[in-house]
């Protein structure tokens, strides 16, 4: 005997109390109870990440004088975020600076020697080893004039790691540093993400791995926002080819396409997978039908004789949608 399960809970209970009689099925509003194998897809849970998520640092030690951003805004690249206390750098940069001006008024004078002892050389008024000693006293100093340019260059591009900048254009989502830190080198001071290269990951059993069917496109819910943006196509779905020896799981990374707009990282999803092959069929039932009584979930169930029950439903049967009561 096929059942038929109920969609009306409210509605039976008030018609049971009545008069004692109990209506036929015809009267009562009832859905088919689907069965479907659930090799088409399966439900896992993700988390939205970015691909592209950076942790600024600082490069060098000292006292953190200006906080130029905060977390939640939007920055473009090289845009200054913090500064800080540079003087010392920039005395040694200085002083850099002196020493190649130093170095260029030697090789200055280099220059004239050396061009005196050609001249020299050329009317038989001095030797050949004046003249050699002479180029190579220019020859050094004029080595010295580069290194010195160099270590001055140096002292200047560490001045420059006195200001944080931005690496690229994103959104700031984290600051764990207020004005007067102690900034050191590795010290995060910012964490900043692209937010035009969001994915969201997933972790499947390696069981699962094997039976992701390629080529059909993965679905992405987002229970946290609006109903008209909850689900999304992804634009691609990549498979980390290791699996994790504690759990047994792989990651499976997907996509998100730009019209997903702006999702931020952390964020709970839900991926739905394409799957093929065997699985256990399941009952489709309406969500309306489902009846919850205290501890017990479950459906009215209208049997072949037309009396309705608090059960389970099978292949085939009708479900009978509850109404308030």
């Amino acid at each position: 005997m096929i059942k038929q399960c109920f969609v009306g809970a409210a509605m039976v209970l008030g018609l049971l109390g009545s008069a004692g009689s109990v209506p036929t099925p015809r009267a009562l509003a009832t859905a088919v109870v689907q069965s479907a194998g659930a090799g088409e897809s399966a439900s896992f849970d993700g988390v939205v990440e970015a691909v592209r998520q950076t942790v600024v640092a600082a490069q060098v030690s000292g006292a953190v004088i200006a906080v130029e951003a905060k977390a939640g805004d939007v920055v473009r690249a090289g845009q200054v975020l913090a500064r800080i206390d540079a003087r010392a750098a920039e005395q040694a940069a200085a002083a850099s600076d002196a020493q190649v001006q130093a170095a260029r008024a030697t090789l200055e004078v280099a220059i004239k020697e050396f061009d005196r002892q050609k001249q020299l050389f050329e009317k038989n008024y001095t030797s050949r080893a004046a003249l050699e000693r002479a180029e190579a006293q220019f020859k050094a100093t004029e080595a010295q004039v580069s290194a010195q340019l160099a270590q001055a260059g140096a002292a200047r591009a560490h001045t420059g790691f006195f200001v944080v900048k931005a690496p690229y254009s994103g959104v700031i989502s984290g600051v764990p540093i207020a004005l007067g830190d102690m900034a050191m080198p590795g010290r995060a001071l910012f964490t900043l993400y692209d937010p035009a290269a969001i994915r969201v990951a997933a972790t499947v059993p390696q069981t699962d791995i094997a039976r992701i069917a390629s080529g059909k496109p993965a679905r992405i819910q987002f229970p946290g926002v609006p109903a008209e943006r909850q689900w999304v196509a992804a634009a691609n779905m990549t498979i980390l080819p290791t699996a994790d020896p504690a759990t047994h799981t792989a990651l499976v990374r997907l996509d998100l396409p730009a019209a997903a707009g702006n999702v931020a990282p952390g964020t709970f999803a839900r991926v739905l997978l394409p799957m093929h092959g065997t699985a256990t069929p399941r009952l489709h039932v309406p969500a309306s039908a489902i009846v919850r009584r205290a501890e017990m979930t479950g459906v009215y169930v209208v049997d072949g004789n037309g009396h309705p029950s608090f059960g389970k439903c099978v292949s085939g049967a009708r479900a009978m949608a509850p109404s308030r009561y």
